[in-house]
């Protein structure tokens, strides 16, 4: 049996769902996607399309992606047809219906989501199977896109985060004789304007099927409106198609400001970029520089794409006078530069917790603590690699201070020492502990106390930022990865368990 006749039939396989092999699936599609690497590498393109093929046509990859789209968090959530996944009958009937021949794509179901300025963003929700369609060519397009990757592009990658950004940034900035001015990037409606054409001439993937999804268009109160450029929010593989449109600007600028010696000096202009999806900056040693010359050629490779910078958005500072990337605020302090909290992010999450508080005036403690609880623990565990310390402690206060209000109020008529004794405990070394008795008792007796999450109970420690060139879909790579996601594992950031504290 060749290669193609193993992957593509399913002979031998049960009608139940639940009984499919799919660490077998798992392993094929790995392998097919390490061929794939190694291809792109080699600039073996005609290879590349027909892996790509054998994938997108196999029963392992239609399972997968069939798979992805009923256990993510969106698969309750139906497109234009009304249609979801949920039963294991309907999931395996899925699988076969993802054929190419005669597949046509519905139009999108928008819908709109707040933005943090008080603004609304569209977004574009799919029928399940034009997700799946979508999900299993995402398997042949990002071992490409993971392969060709600028090496400082952060958004929408398998292993990275915004984390790994900020570092990059850090990295870039904190030696003395590091660039001292930073160019803040902002791409206008990114999504919306990509250049459909360019899309088609240059993503190596299926163009039939990338050109009808690109052309589907989308739904709004019962209306159909053509698409004749973007790429949809919403879509599976749409942020791959927006990294794919983004990447080779950190080429164009290496080569148009490259670091070399003029007259006996060496001359560095210290042009670094760092990006996350559609946020940028980049460095340089002078004003004049990145306002004269970077800009512009920032400028020419965005509109060949079909893209242009907001004005309000794209600024010039000085790293003395701090700027605002991914949340956080970095800044040179003397010698150092250090990246913390933004004032406009601790505003947003502050606020989020006042409004929940607001919210739940009658509810039981237990209850608050359990709806702010994860709340907090994001908040936190985002922050956790930034120079944070004294804003958790701020942070610590200020919510005390709103559960306060929300107890006062409960208890008009009760003195604060009563307020006090009522909600808050003495636990470990934390006298003012938000918190309430489960009921129930540890090994030895003591009372188990159901608790809010302090900031400060969580340590600060820095980020290990993820090799540049590193590929999840590289063989090669797969025990620095394994290695990466033990690492996350054993210095996984929480808060101390209730029992250290309370004993």
């Amino acid at each position: 049996m060749n290669e193609e006749q193993s992957l593509c039939a399913p002979s031998g396989q049960t009608s139940d769902w639940d009984q499919l092999n799919w660490g077998s699936f798992e392993r094929e599609v790995r392998r097919l996607q390490a061929r794939i690497v190694k291809a792109t590498r080699e600039g073996r393109w005609g290879k590349v399309k027909s892996l790509q093929w054998l994938l997108t046509h196999s029963f392992s990859g239609k399972a997968l992606a069939v798979q992805r789209v009923t256990e993510n968090k969106g698969k309750r959530t139906p497109g234009v047809d009304g249609e979801i996944w949920s039963r294991p009958g309907t999931k395996y009937r899925a699988i076969e219906s993802l054929r190419r021949r005669g597949y046509q794509p519905q139009p999108l179901r928008r819908v709109y989501i707040p933005k943090a300025n008080g603004k609304q963003r569209p977004l574009g929700i799919p029928t399940m199977r034009d997700r799946a369609m979508q999900a299993l060519h995402l398997l042949a397009l990002d071992p490409v896109s993971e392969t060709l990757a600028d090496t400082h592009s952060y958004g929408f990658r398998k292993g990275r985060s915004t984390a790994d950004a900020v570092e990059q940034c850090h990295i870039d900035l904190h030696r003395q004789c590091s660039a001292q001015w930073v160019l803040e990037g902002d791409i206008r409606g990114c999504f919306d304007w990509i250049s459909h054409e360019w899309m088609l001439a240059h993503v190596p993937t299926d163009t039939v099927i990338l050109e009808k999804w690109l052309r589907a268009g989308f739904v709004e109160n019962r209306t159909w409106f053509p698409t004749a450029a973007g790429t949809p929010q919403g879509g599976i593989i749409s942020p791959t198609l927006a990294n794919m449109t983004l990447d080779g600007l950190q080429q164009v600028l290496a080569d148009h400001f490259p670091v070399k010696m003029t007259a006996g000096k060496l001359h560095n202009p210290k042009v670094n970029l760092v990006r996350y999806a559609d946020d940028f900056v980049i460095t340089g040693d002078s004003r004049e520089l990145l306002e004269n010359k970077v800009r512009p050629l920032v400028e020419r490779f965005l509109s060949e794409r079909g893209l242009t910078l907001s004005p309000e958005k794209t600024t010039v500072t000085h790293v003395s006078e701090g700027f605002d990337f991914l949340g956080q605020h970095l800044r040179r302090y003397g010698k150092a530069v250090l990246a913390t909290p933004s004032k406009k992010n601790v505003h947003a999450f502050l606020e989020k917790v006042r409004t929940v508080v607001r919210n739940n005036k009658t509810a039981s403690q237990e209850n608050l603590i359990r709806v702010l609880n994860p709340i907090i623990r994001g908040w936190v565990n985002y922050h956790r690699h930034s120079s944070a310390s004294a804003v958790f402690r701020d942070i610590d206060h200020v919510i005390w201070e709103t559960l306060w209000r929300w107890a006062k109020r409960r208890h008009s008529g009760k003195s604060h020492h009563w307020i006090a004794n009522k909600y808050w405990r003495h636990i470990g070394r934390r006298v003012w502990t938000f918190a309430v008795d489960t009921g129930e008792r540890w090994s030895d007796g003591k009372t188990r106390w159901w608790r809010l999450e302090c900031a400060t109970d969580t340590k600060i420690r820095r980020y290990v930022k993820i090799y540049g060139d590193a590929n999840p879909y590289d063989p090669n790579w797969h025990g620095y990865f394994e290695q990466r996601a033990l690492l996350k594992r054993t210095r996984a950031p929480r808060a101390q368990t209730q029992e250290k504290n309370e004993k």
